[in-house]
């Protein structure tokens, strides 16, 4: 079986630099961390590996992500907790990219790294909250995709039990193999680099493409793929006052509505 996870170099400060240009994040990679809804999915990855390989039968996972060359760090990092290889886009041309110009850039790293039978990605990522990335692949590949799962149960040749979250509540699903599925943050603890999966990892090569490399379409790579783009971007304006509200309870009611009223609310 072969697994393809997703990952996503987000920064890990909540001291973010917007480009006034483009509006995008600047990303100098000095403070990035994986998604923590990847590092999950990777997570998830690795045991279905462990139980697949306590049953005799071979498991590869790859990891894929585009992102800045600072980037292949990260995804050495994913390789140290288990990882079998790694693929990095990076690449001038794909900066700015929306989601939809980077799931077509995605997909067009994992003809790379061959047909997987799952693939894995993060419910969302935390500095975009799109949540879009997972459904857009299972477009591209016209693949079944079941999104926020909090559980797989189990995962054979042909299909994979799991249960994932609605508006209704938890549904248990099987799902026919290749699929998508986006997990939620929650459905496993992501494991710590072991000392040898760390010495091992600083002499892993990872697989670094440009667009040219995958044949990618510049009309859909990047800004120029991009049909959603941010216009404007700003700090809200905070205060710490507060209004303190004296009298009987319906007094203080009134108060509130009034408040309430004052502020547009």
């Amino acid at each position: 079986m072969h697994i393809v996870v997703c990952v996503k170099a987000v920064p890990g400060s909540t001291e973010v630099k917007m480009d006034p240009v483009t509006h995008t994040i600047m990303r100098d990679g000095r403070e990035s961390v994986i998604n923590p809804f990847d590092a999950a999915a990777l997570e998830v990855a690795l045991r279905l590996k462990d139980e697949l390989a306590a049953q005799g039968a071979p498991c590869r996972v790859s990891v894929l992500s585009m992102g800045i060359p600072a980037t292949e760090a990260l995804l050495r990092d994913c390789i140290a907790r288990g990882a079998d290889d790694a693929l990095l886009l990076s690449d001038r041309a794909f900066a700015g990219a929306d989601t939809l110009a980077t799931s077509y850039a995605l997909s067009r790293g994992m003809a790379k790294l061959g047909t997987p039978d799952l693939i894995l990605c993060g419910k969302m990522a935390v500095d975009g909250d799109t949540a879009q990335i997972g459904p857009e692949l299972a477009g591209l590949f016209d693949l079944p995709c079941v999104t926020d799962v909090r559980a797989v149960a189990s995962v054979d040749g042909a299909a994979a039990l799991v249960s994932h979250a609605t508006d209704a509540g938890i549904e248990t699903v099987t799902v026919p193999l290749p699929a998508v599925l986006t997990v939620a943050k929650d459905i496993a603890q992501p494991r710590m680099p072991s000392i040898a999966g760390v010495l091992a990892a600083a002499d892993a090569p990872v697989t670094v493409q440009s667009a040219a490399d995958v044949a990618a379409d510049p009309a859909r790579s990047g800004l120029a793929g991009s049909p959603t783009q941010v216009v404007r971007s700003f700090v809200p304006e905070r205060s710490d006052t507060c209004v303190m509200l004296e009298g009987s309870v319906a007094e203080q009611a009134a108060r509130i509505i009034k408040v309430a009223e004052e502020a547009g609310l």
